[in-house]
């Protein structure tokens, strides 16, 4: 099984915080993949993280550099202008916000060419709605 993870749930993996535990449960014996743009979200809200809570700092930077160390291992959907396109279709059609629009383009676009099946793993109501109605099964622990 292939788990798509959008940036919220990927950080979930690097940062102790609610929704942690469910989704290492999701991840374990699964294939993890996501999206190119997730690593600008994800070092954008780590940094911010750190400027929010400078006291923390070590925490934030030692989550960039494991997730610099894992990356290589993660199955990564590249943007491409057919994706782009795609994402801006799923835009309208769910009224979602642009990173999310591409994150769900993204893993509908690993589920069509994938030879196993393709879970989506996300912490927005609205985008696994959208999900959902795609016909991309979520993880029994992060259904809402």
């Amino acid at each position: 099984m292939i788990l798509y993870l959008d940036t919220s749930a990927l950080l979930k993996l690097y940062v102790d915080e609610p929704g942690s535990d469910v989704t290492w449960a999701a991840a374990s014996g699964s294939i993890l993949a996501t999206c190119r743009i997730t690593w600008v979200e994800a070092v954008a809200a780590l940094a911010r993280r750190e400027r929010e809570a400078p006291a923390a700092g070590v925490v934030w930077r030692q989550a960039r550099e494991r997730l610099a160390q894992d990356w290589p291992a993660l199955h990564v959907v590249d943007l491409t202008q057919s994706l782009a396109e795609s994402a801006g279709d799923l835009a309208e059609a769910f009224a979602l916000r642009g990173y999310d629009a591409v994150q769900l383009a993204a893993a509908k676009a690993l589920r069509g060419a994938a030879r196993e099946g393709v879970s989506f793993a996300c912490f927005d109501r609205r985008l696994s709605q959208a999900a959902k109605q795609l016909g991309l099964s979520l993880p029994p622990s992060l259904q809402a």
